[in-house]
């Protein structure tokens, strides 16, 4: 069985499949702010669509995380590592990329297990 949670006309915002939940990537609601406020409001969202899943942060497997000026690479951290439970860290890539509205700063996909 496939679910799709927050389905659109052109993604859904997360799909559950075999006992894995598959994130989209997330932006940040909050336009031009400074990429640690971006992170949390992604990593927020990130939480509620795990929850929704019924699965949680601990259950990562694999995150990607694209940044708008890799400058900025330090401040993002500092937010994930916070968020992160410890000794709980998945399989990571970022990279420096040109991403859909010049406002965002961030944009982080995720993969985790049920």
């Amino acid at each position: 069985m496939i679910q799709r949670l927050q389905p659109g006309p052109r993604l859904s915002a997360a799909v559950v499949h075999g006992g894995v939940v598959y994130i989209s990537g997330q932006v940040p609601d909050t336009l031009h702010a400074d990429v640690a406020t971006q992170t949390r409001e992604i990593l927020a969202k990130i939480d509620r669509l795990l929850s929704e899943a019924g699965s949680d942060k601990a259950r990562l497997l694999n995150v990607n995380v694209w940044l708008a000026d890799i400058i900025t690479f330090e401040q993002m951290n500092q937010v994930w590592e916070a968020w992160l439970p410890a000794g709980q860290p998945p399989a990571r890539a970022t990279v420096e990329a040109r991403i859909a509205n010049p406002g965002y700063r961030v944009e982080i996909a995720a993969i985790a297990a049920l």
